[in-house]
């Protein structure tokens, strides 16, 4: 089997200390330009997967290794969570708005009801 890290242009093989590396950069990009991302260069092929692996081998995504990587999701978890929470809290504000305007046509709590029914 012929080593894949071989073939790469020389400044690559610095990038890449494994196959399994230059994988996952590669399939990450690859899911960013089919969601809609931009191009970082000059398109020469029509599939997003061919399209993300040659800008990783050219070197026009970075990427992150390591403690880096880590922090970076980290802080990436952290900000998703955060919107997450808010858009949550706005659906259940107006979810209950809904809720309370729907059951005041069949419910009235207003003091003339209450004592109309204690008088029967």
């Amino acid at each position: 089997m012929i080593d894949m890290l071989s073939l790469l242009p020389e400044p690559n093989q610095d990038r890449f200390d494994s196959r399994h590396r230059l994988v996952l950069a590669a399939s990450q990009r690859a899911k960013h330009l089919m969601q809609g991302a931009p191009h970082a260069g000059p398109v020469r092929f029509t599939k997003e997967t061919t399209q993300a692996l040659e800008e990783v081998l050219q070197g026009w995504i970075k990427f992150l290794t390591g403690k880096e990587a880590r922090q970076a999701l980290k802080e990436a978890k952290k900000g998703r969570k955060g919107e997450l929470e808010r858009a949550v809290a706005v659906e259940s504000a107006e979810d209950a708005r809904e809720i309370k305007k729907e059951l005041s046509v069949y419910v009235d709590d207003s003091p003339k009801a209450a004592e109309l029914d204690s008088e029967e």
